[in-house]
């Protein structure tokens, strides 16, 4: 096969089960519901919770992919505080987010709420390494994350509000996991789905995810049959009125 041709081959973008969007689909899981949530797309799933739980689930504008990729996975999570540097030494500032990735399943999701923690990164290149090992599908970290190269190399997809070089070690403490946390505005609880692509990250409470994925379902499907009838009229104002949809 020639060199262009073996480009475009390595290259190709599977189309369907995200409406109109072209994406590079990743594996799908065997649990039904994490499926269904790949199939969909972030701001779906945001438009559901809101309809479906009347509250957000989209994180705060600067979550973002500092390790681009789509990922669905139940959390996991793990919190850290300020503390003194006794109480923040290397065994104890981020014991509880070593524990919570030791511990995590495969394709599962680290949730890391660091509290004030803009410029403290929960997650370098040490971590990453474990989290990699141990399959999970991502991190997401209310806080910063560094050794974002060698993180980018593992391809382990991390999402958090800044990049920094700093450790928390002789700054922060780590106070439990796999509890209920505030993470970006959401509250996360153990087991609840995350929903992590290029427009953000939503979290979905597990006693709801089946209401939610079934609206976001229907949001894909409207939208997909959108597309077409908007390109026909060159125009959105007749699209809208009969999709009671924008």
């Amino acid at each position: 096969m020639a060199p262009r041709k073996l480009i475009l081959a390595a290259g190709v973008l599977v189309i369907g089960g995200y409406g109109f969007q072209a994406v590079r689909q990743p594996a799908l899981s065997s649990d039904p519901v994490i499926a269904g949530f790949q199939r969909s797309t972030v701001a779906s799933v945001a438009d559901a919770m809101d309809q479906v739980a009347g509250k957000r689930g989209f994180m705060s504008h600067d979550m973002r992919p500092r390790v681009e990729g789509k990922f669905v996975g139940r959390a996991v999570t793990a919190t850290l505080r300020p503390a003194t540097p006794e109480e923040s030494t290397a065994q104890l500032s981020a014991k509880h987010s070593v524990a919570m990735i030791d511990e995590s399943k495969p394709g599962e999701v680290g949730v890391i709420v660091i509290e004030d923690g803009l410029d403290v990164a929960g997650l370098g290149g040490l971590m990453g390494t474990a989290a990699k090992a141990r399959g999970m599908a991502g991190i997401v970290i209310d806080g910063g994350v560094r050794d974002v190269p060698e993180v980018r190399a593992l391809r382990l997809p991390v999402y958090s509000r800044s990049v920094v070089p700093s450790s928390s070690v002789g700054r922060y403490a780590a106070t439990a996991h796999n509890v209920r946390v505030k993470c970006a505005g959401v509250e996360v609880k153990p087991g609840d789905i995350i929903v992590a692509g290029e427009d953000g990250v939503v979290a979905v409470p597990r006693e709801r995810e089946a209401e939610v994925l079934k609206r976001a379902q229907e949001i894909d499907a409207r939208e997909t049959k959108m597309v077409p009838f908007i390109q026909q009229l060159k125009g959105l104002v007749k699209a809208i009125e009969k999709f009671n949809r924008i």
